[in-house]
C-alpha cells in the first residue's frame, strides 16, 4: 500500500497568514531605517541640512507606516481559521 501523498503546497490562507505576520514584524524595523535615513542626506547646494524637507519627510513616513500597520492589523484581526471568532460557538 502506499502512502496518500503529501501535499506539495501549505493552505493558502495559513500560507498568507504567515507572511502577514512576517510583514507586521518587520514592520517597525522598516520604519526605523525610514526615519534614520534623512541622516544620510547630503545638503543640495547649502553646508546646513534641510530641515523642512527634512521634517516633512519624517511626518509622510510616519503617517504611511501608521496606515501600513492598520492594514496589516485589520487583515490579521481576521482570526484563524478552523477558531470560532468571538461570539460565535463551536458545533
Amino acid at each position: 500500500m502506499k502512502r496518500p501523498r503529501q501535499p506539495l503546497f501549505h493552505a493558502r490562507q495559513g500560507y498568507r497568514r504567515r507572511r502577514l505576520t512576517d510583514a507586521a514584524r518587520l514592520l517597525p524595523i522598516l520604519g526605523l531605517f525610514l526615519f534614520f535615513l534623512p541622516v544620510l542626506w547630503r545638503p543640495a547646494a547649502t553646508p546646513e541640512p534641510d530641515t523642512a524637507g527634512g521634517g516633512v519627510y519624517l511626518f509622510a513616513v510616519w503617517f504611511i507606516l501608521i496606515l501600513v500597520a492598520g492594514l496589516l492589523a485589520r487583515l490579521l484581526s481576521g482570526g484563524e481559521p478552523g477558531r470560532p471568532q468571538d461570539g460565535e460557538e463551536r458545533d
